[in-house]
Parts: structure tokens; sequence; C-alpha cells
């Protein structure tokens, strides 16, 4: 063959190798759909994922907030400890290395939650000489807790009456489970204060949370 022929041929495995290429490359896109709960004051890590176009991709929020804490690292890493409750819509833009590079956006909605959450159900109030009112509590984690609730009404003098107490397994997932409580005191001013711990065992971890109300509550020497 000719020194021309090969050049032709040449060209044309050139080419059909170019078309060949062309077909395998994928477009840019994001595959990433949603991401998991984050939690406040808790380490949080997620990852976004692109597929297609040309590696290595590059990441950055183009538009919208992240909690504080959180940062979206160029590799796509989201991680930090999250420093407030609520949900973020953010829009993450990915860039890959072809040149020109290609670009692709997608929003996304990060929603940041307390593991153990409680709050007054029924606000305290005096009825004759008892001190009554109730709590929900609910359990945003994957995991059960072993929940403990105790009520105290403390008087003027430092000495505590428990008027309520409660321990039992509190499912994942449990949303707003209420707690009565109340009691009979004697004669006095006392402030109420209600603590909710939930503990994980398989993980050692521990959840509090801390329910005091602004006033005193006064109980009358009865008839």
């Amino acid at each position: 063959m000719s020194l021309a022929g090969l050049r032709r041929v040449a060209n044309l495995l050139f080419l059909f190798c170019g078309l060949a290429c062309a077909q395998t490359t994928q477009p840019l896109s994001i595959q990433t759909t949603s991401l998991p709960k984050a939690y406040v004051r808790q380490p949080f890590q997620a990852r976004l994922d692109a597929r297609g176009g040309t590696p290595p991709y590059k990441w950055e929020v183009s538009d919208g907030p992240l909690p504080d804490g959180v940062v979206l690292h160029p590799d796509g890493e989201l991680s930090g400890t999250p420093a407030q409750t609520g949900e973020f819509r953010f829009t993450a833009r990915v860039e890959d290395s072809s040149k020109p590079a290609y670009q692709l956006s997608k929003q996304f909605a990060l929603s940041v939650v307390s593991p153990l959450m409680a709050r007054w159900g029924k606000y305290p109030t005096v009825n004759g000489q008892r001190l009554e009112g109730s709590i929900l509590v609910s359990n945003e984690t994957e995991d059960d807790f072993d929940l403990t609730a105790i009520m105290l009404a403390v008087n003027d003098i430092g000495r505590a009456t428990a008027i309520g107490y409660q321990h039992f397994s509190l499912k994942k997932d449990t949303d707003e489970m209420e707690i009565p409580f109340g009691e009979n005191l004697p004669p006095g001013s006392y402030q109420l204060n209600v603590d909710v711990v939930a503990e994980i065992a398989q993980t050692k971890t521990i959840h509090r949370v801390r329910l005091v109300p602004e006033q005193k509550f006064q109980i009358q020497q009865g008839p």
C-alpha cells in the first residue's frame, strides 16, 4: 500500500475512534436526589455525586444558605456540625474538567432537626393545691431512645418534690408523645423544672432538654 493509502487508512481510523469515544462519553449529570437529615450540634456528612462529562469535578454553592457550621467542599463532600435547626434550601453547581468546562446546577434541601425535642403540651397551671400540666416529646432520629422525664417542683428553701416521672423506650421517628404530670403540693411558691434525658446505649449518646416556666407557681392554703 502506498504512503498516501496508509495515511487515508490512519485518518479513517482516527475519525472512527473519535466518533466512538464521543458516543461513549455520557452527558454531565447530578446523581444525588436528596440529602439525609442532619441533627443540630451533631457531626454531619454527605456526598454529592456526579456522573458523565470529564472527571474530576468541582462543586460549589451557587445560591442559597447552608446552615452555620456546614460547608460544601470542592470534591462534593458536604460536612460539618450544624449550629441551628431549620430547612435550608441551596443550589449546588458542579463543573467538570472538559475544555471548555460543562456546568450543571441542582437545588437541594437540608433539614436540620433536634434529635430529642420536648415542649409544653398543656402549660403548667395550679388547680386548687395541685400543680399539673404535660409535655410533648419527639424522637427525630433513626434509633430508639431510653428516655427519662423528671418533673420537680422546688420551693423557696430549695426543697424539691417530684410531681412527675416517666422512664420508657421512645421509639424512633416518634412525633409528640404526651407525658402528663401533676401532684398536690403544700402551700408555698414553687419553681418547676422539667428534665428530659434520652440515651442511645449502642452509641453511648445522650441528649438532654430542660423546660423551665418563666414564672413561679403559688399554692395557697386550702380551706
